[in-house]
């Protein structure tokens, strides 16, 4: 069974990942744009592509989570698929699964 302290914790780690790949998103657009005047550097076409992937990879975790019963099959989705995931939802849930052993 879950406890209130797990549960908060999952929204503190979760929001904070929603806002990192928003963060990176806004970056994705600044590179765009970027792109329509000059040139892009290699580490910034890098940037653009990981992006890019990263979108990618959250309409179908997102497809998945809003169909009926996708809360239940999202997190067996994820241990089947670990790709499926945009790499800042990746790096914290490594973290978080060494942190419980349980999982």
């Amino acid at each position: 069974m879950t406890t209130i302290a797990e549960i908060k914790e999952a929204i503190r780690v979760n929001k904070n990942r929603l806002a990192k790949e928003l963060q990176e998103s806004k970056e994705l657009v600044a590179l765009i744009k970027k792109s329509l005047q000059a040139p892009l550097t290699e580490e910034e076409k890098l940037k653009v592509k990981t992006q890019m992937l990263d979108i990618c990879k959250a309409i179908p975790a997102f497809t998945v989570f809003m169909l009926p019963g996708g809360a239940i099959l999202l997190p067996l989705l994820i241990k089947l698929i670990p790709d499926i995931l945009p790499s800042s939802f990746t790096t914290d849930a490594e973290h978080i699964a060494d942190k419980n052993p349980d999982s």
